[in-house]
């Protein structure tokens, strides 16, 4: 029996992907394989990639029957009511990340504001988050922890925003988490091994759920006598500056 709290029939299922090319079915559970089975109009970052990963799911979809509505930095917002359409009809729609946990540093948060708008039921699934799974595996406090994205291009307010986060950190006993452009990781290492305390810990989560998973977590004083290459490797940053 439906809820009468929504409005409409059909719902907003939030689905995972898997953070990088491995086998779907051993990182997402397989609930998700019978919600593409059943949904045949998605909202995506990229059509190639969407495509891509609802075969790896499901290999027998029919491609042919996906509708598809690109959500990124070029729509318009004013086109967003339009990709809810389905769920005013009853049918059920699927909101999917280029990666990981849709909604979540993800331009989904958008639809998924206007879904509660329109009283459309919203069902997040359970996949694997890159933020939750490098705090899980940092030893920080995942109690007390604040994400901020990206941190500044410039240098000098990069230099300023690090020491403002580790100030945050021992403050409050907080881990502070953050992420970079994948080319621009080995420059940020750099800049905080020059600019942080040489006993702030830092984890460095990369690579996650891969073959080459690298979850480590040193002190800034340790990592100065570490070698790591992480050019083109999507990467977790996570800082805490004890008392």
């Amino acid at each position: 029996m439906p809820d009468s709290s929504f409005k409409y029939q059909g719902k907003l299922y939030m689905i995972p992907i898997t953070l990088g090319d491995s086998n779907p079915l051993e990182v997402l559970p397989l609930h998700i394989k019978k919600i593409i089975e059943e949904t045949d109009e998605y909202i995506v970052e990229n059509e190639k990639t969407a495509r891509r990963a609802i075969k790896k799911i499901v290999a027998g979809k029919n491609q042919q029957s996906l509708k598809l509505h690109l959500l990124n930095k070029f729509t318009e917002v004013a086109a967003l009511p339009t990709f809810l359409k389905a769920c005013k009809e009853g049918k059920n729609v699927g909101l999917m990340s280029e990666a990981g946990c849709p909604g979540v540093a993800d331009p989904g948060a958008e639809i998924v504001k206007l879904a509660h708008q329109e009283n459309i039921q919203v069902i997040p699934l359970v996949g694997p988050s890159s933020i939750l799974l490098a705090l899980m595996g940092s030893g920080m406090n995942g109690q007390g922890f604040t994400f901020h994205g990206y941190l500044p291009i410039d240098k000098k307010e990069r230099k300023h925003e690090l020491k403002n986060l580790e100030r945050i950190s021992a403050e409050r006993n907080q881990a502070q988490i953050f992420i970079e452009t994948p080319y621009r990781n080995n420059k940020l290492l750099e800049d905080m091994q020059q600019n942080l305390h040489p006993g702030t810990r830092l984890c460095i989560a990369c690579d996650l759920t891969l073959q080459s998973e690298y979850i480590i977590t040193k002190t800034i004083e340790d990592w100065s006598k570490t070698k790591v290459d992480l050019h083109k490797r999507p990467t977790i940053f996570i800082i805490q500056k004890d008392f």
